[in-house]
């Protein structure tokens, strides 16, 4: 008797005649070039296999910078302008409960924000000149110090943009590749060359990646971000970039570094992975355009949630990456390495240090990264004044001056206190950072600058004489561009219920998280405690009582993330 080869109708049972009959479900493709999946499965692939976003650039000189902003075509406006470091800007007004349901044309203001690429942290004083003087001119004297060593304008016009191009790029400065599916900065040590500690200056070997593969087509279509650092000191997150080379020494080999893949935050936080394996100077950038290679050929692209490579990491496990690697990409074996030795205690570069030539930097802090145009002009006259030509950004939000005279570090200090920069800040200037939020972020549901800057006012007032280092992290949406997870005090933004009822501004409250940054520590993303939330008009008071039940419940050296997880949930609350 033939079996039947009609299926089974809805709400039939499935008999063995009817399962036999269906041909076996292939598994689905995730858009893995490597393979043969070619074809976009998502929009934004498609967007990219229709026009290199690095060409775009030529239609915003030639085209939309004379036309104006009308004229963008929305393929570019909310795609390929991203390769280019720009952003359209959130409208002025909308409320984060919006966020979620307006459409982009609905969120998005005729203003961008725009990203400028410091590749290692540092600047010339030449380079920052140009940075406050586009943010004067163009930017309403914006010119926010990001987490990510880069410098972020708003209020940016596309008519000004070759302009803005211009004076950047006669300094040596950019915004290719800034935001977009692609290699975005590599940060570095803001110290390297100078510091006492650092054995190897990797500078070269990121001057070299920066020369050879940013702005080039072969890496310029990768199914999402990709982030880089390479530093001899401890002093970057490292175990949340999808690649990380940190410094070690080689019991037979000397000098070199530890490579680690893997790490990225956002609503799936893992951490990097150690691939033991130690990497000369000299190979930096060829191990790192194999590791982006392999992301760029097998990394998954069909869903934009499960494209950054800590996904492929995941489920492919450090061997196999480390044989596709040596085999595929790079046609050798890499040398096994020893682990990191990691510092006594974490490093910011906060203060007054001596460098390895007799000279000093200082570090000083802004409040949660906001700092002006206007400001950096007037560092620019104080660094110069000093005898310096130098400064640095950090991955904390923080800046440092490079090369200053032993006998002028007093005087710098005061200086750039007159400007709102503090070398000796109170634990909670110290330790807080916030992400750019509603004020201008589209993806934001809640303010975070304007919160940071209240929470240190308010703890700097009741808690002045605090003697621990705690980190606050605060988010505007989950999306962690502030390292939520990785903080002492992680807050990511969310409507929750207020006391008469209605919705408002909060946080959900991570506490505990930390990176293996010293000896001792070990990385995690920290406690989250059942329906642990705070409205942002209480934020302040949270933070300050919490503060106080870990002053009043710590033993002796025990540091707040050691007290977290073994407090009482009350005492947490």
């Amino acid at each position: 008797m033939a079996v039947s080869s009609i299926p089974a109708q809805a709400g039939e049972p499935t008999t063995p005649a009817t399962s036999a009959a269906r041909a076996p479900r292939r598994p689905r493709g995730e858009g893995q070039w490597a393979l043969g999946h070619r074809e976009p499965l998502n929009p934004n692939e498609r967007n990219k296999k229709d026009d290199n976003p690095l060409n775009v650039r030529a239609r915003i000189e030639n085209i939309y910078a004379h036309r104006g902003f009308a004229s963008i075509d929305p393929s570019d406006l909310r795609g390929r302008f991203r390769w280019w470091g720009l952003y359209t800007q959130r409208k002025a007004g909308i409320d984060g409960g919006r966020t979620a349901v307006l459409e982009p044309h609905e969120l998005e203001d005729e203003y961008f924000m725009l990203r400028v690429r410091i590749d290692g942290g540092q600047l010339t004083l030449a380079q920052l000149r140009v940075i406050a003087d586009i943010s004067q001119r163009y930017a309403r004297d914006t010119a926010d110090i990001t987490d990510r060593q880069n410098i972020q304008y708003h209020w940016i016009r596309v008519e000004d943009m070759p302009e803005i191009w211009r004076q950047l790029e006669s300094v040596g400065l950019q915004t290719t590749e800034a935001c977009g599916d692609c290699p975005r900065i590599v940060l570095g040590s803001p110290v390297a060359g100078v510091a006492e500690a650092e054995v190897v200056d990797p500078t070269p070997a990121i001057d070299e990646i920066i020369q050879r593969y940013v702005g080039d087509p072969e890496f310029s279509n990768l199914p999402r971000k990709f982030k880089s650092s390479i530093s001899w000191l401890v002093d970057t997150p490292y175990e949340v970039n999808d690649i990380s080379f940190l410094g070690v020494e080689h019991p037979d080999h000397g000098p070199g570094f530890d490579l680690w893949v893997g790490g990225g935050l956002s609503t799936n936080p893992m951490l990097a992975q150690r691939l033991g394996v130690w990497v000369p100077l000299a190979e930096i950038p060829d191990v790192w355009a194999g590791v982006v290679g392999i992301f760029r050929d097998y990394g998954y692209r069909r869903l934009r949630h499960r494209a950054r490579l800590k996904f492929l990491v995941a489920d492919w496990g450090v061997a196999k990456f480390r044989e596709v690697l040596e085999k595929e990409y790079l046609g050798r074996a890499l040398l096994d390495g020893p682990p990191p030795a990691l510092p006594e205690k974490p490093v910011d570069h906060i203060g007054v240090h001596a460098q390895r030539d007799g000279r000093y930097y200082v570090g000083a802090a802004p409040v949660v990264g906001r700092v002006s145009g206007g400001q950096l002009a007037q560092l620019a006259d104080i660094v110069e004044a000093h005898g310096s030509g130098r400064v640095a950004l950090t991955p904390y939000q923080k800046l440092l001056v490079l090369d200053v005279p032993a006998d002028r570090t007093d005087s710098l200090v005061g200086a750039l206190r007159g400007i709102g920069l503090e070398a000796f800040p109170s634990a909670w200037r110290r330790g807080t950072m916030a992400c750019t939020g509603i004020e201008y972020c589209k993806l934001a549901i809640v303010e975070t600058k304007a919160r940071g800057e209240e929470v240190v006012a308010r703890l700097e007032e009741q808690l002045r004489g605090f003697d621990a280092d705690i980190s606050i992290h605060i988010n505007g949406c989950p999306n962690a561009c502030a390292r939520t997870q990785t903080a002492d005090i992680g807050l990511k933004g969310q409507l929750v219920v207020g006391p008469d009822g209605r919705q408002v501004e909060g946080f959900q409250v991570h506490l505990g998280g930390g990176l293996g940054m010293a000896a001792g520590q070990s990385a995690g993303f920290g406690r989250k405690l059942r329906g642990l939330k705070t409205t942002a008009e209480e934020l302040p008071g949270y933070v300050e009582r919490l503060a106080r039940h870990y002053l009043a419940g710590r033993t002796e050296g025990e540091t707040f993330a050691q007290w977290v997880h073994r407090a009482d949930e009350e005492e947490l609350r």
